[in-house]
């Protein structure tokens, strides 16, 4: 479970940590053709969210896509048209650093969104046929895990439940080991109802899915997953198919408890070692200051 991180200006432009989500939603795109093609399919995201006003380019006439044209961005870029139509349509995969960082930058993605573009033109590890992510928590882990006073969780790259300990399931019964965060967000009407902005929670957890994954997109727990969300909801459609990507970070959230009433919580996390990729969230109260 994560919950609604308390930061000045409006809500419906906010995440859970980090700086605001930008820009409107593109029209939704296939799963399979994003991991046909995961470089291409990032580049053509980012490009229609960048308007010619903000990267500097007097715009005339009409235009017949959002944000900029391929030559814009490639001339942005320093490289030539017809290598960026390669790189986009998937033709060529693996870029310099150099052609990287230049993109990046003519995108004008944050440090989370441009070391994600380098990691999608990046060869993914090989997998092992029938091999699996040890997820397994050591037991120094679970045993201070179950110690802590506060509600706290032990999570995977999924954003399933591995662990909880009996504050954070009684602040959220979906805490349980099994659940999985995001689909309960998307899915579950009592998860939902918790939130004062579902919908925009859960395109914070869907940008720290895409940080976490990488370019990992065949791992067979991601697809299922992911196949699971988009068959039954809109919003996952058209939120995955923006290509926002974030790390999650430690923030001040705001939760809407249904016996509580509203709370206020610091979440921090922390990353197990030796595992492949668990982390410990831990929630913990909002000291509260004089005035």
């Amino acid at each position: 479970m994560h919950v609604m991180e308390v930061q000045p200006g409006s809500a419906s432009d906010r995440g859970l940590s980090g700086p605001p989500l930008r820009g409107a939603l593109p029209n939704t795109g296939g799963l399979a053709k994003e991991r046909a093609n995961p470089l291409g399919s990032y580049l053509r995201a980012r490009r229609e969210r960048v308007t010619p006003e903000q990267a500097g380019i007097a715009a005339s006439g009409a235009r017949r896509v959002p944000g900029l044209r391929r030559e814009e961005l490639a001339m942005l870029a320093g490289i030539s048209a017809d290598y960026y139509l390669r790189l986009e349509r998937g033709r060529d995969r693996h870029p310099s650093g150099q052609v990287l960082d230049a993109l990046a930058g003519a995108l004008r993605l944050d440090a989370d969104e441009a070391a994600h573009l380098h990691v999608l033109a990046s060869q993914p590890v090989a997998r092992r046929r029938g091999a699996s992510r040890d997820t397994a928590v050591p037991p120094s882990a679970t045993d201070l895990l179950h110690s802590l006073p506060h509600p706290a969780f032990i999570e995977d790259r999924y954003l399933t439940v591995i662990d909880a300990n009996e504050h954070a399931v009684a602040l959220d019964p979906r805490l349980a080991p099994g659940r999985n965060q995001l689909r309960d967000l998307i899915l579950d009407a009592d998860e939902r109802a918790m939130y004062p902005d579902a919908d925009l929670a859960a395109a914070c957890l869907i940008a720290s899915l895409r940080h976490s994954i990488g370019n990992d997109l065949a791992d067979p727990r991601f697809v299922q997953l992911t196949d699971e969300l988009h068959d039954a909801s809109e919003t996952f459609r058209r939120t995955w198919s923006r290509h926002d990507v974030r790390a999650q970070r430690g923030a001040t959230l705001r939760l809407i408890h249904p016996v509580d009433g509203e709370l206020h919580l610091n979440r921090e996390q922390l990353a197990i070692n030796a595992t492949a990729g668990l982390k410990l969230v831990v929630y913990s109260p909002v000291r509260m200051t004089a005035p």
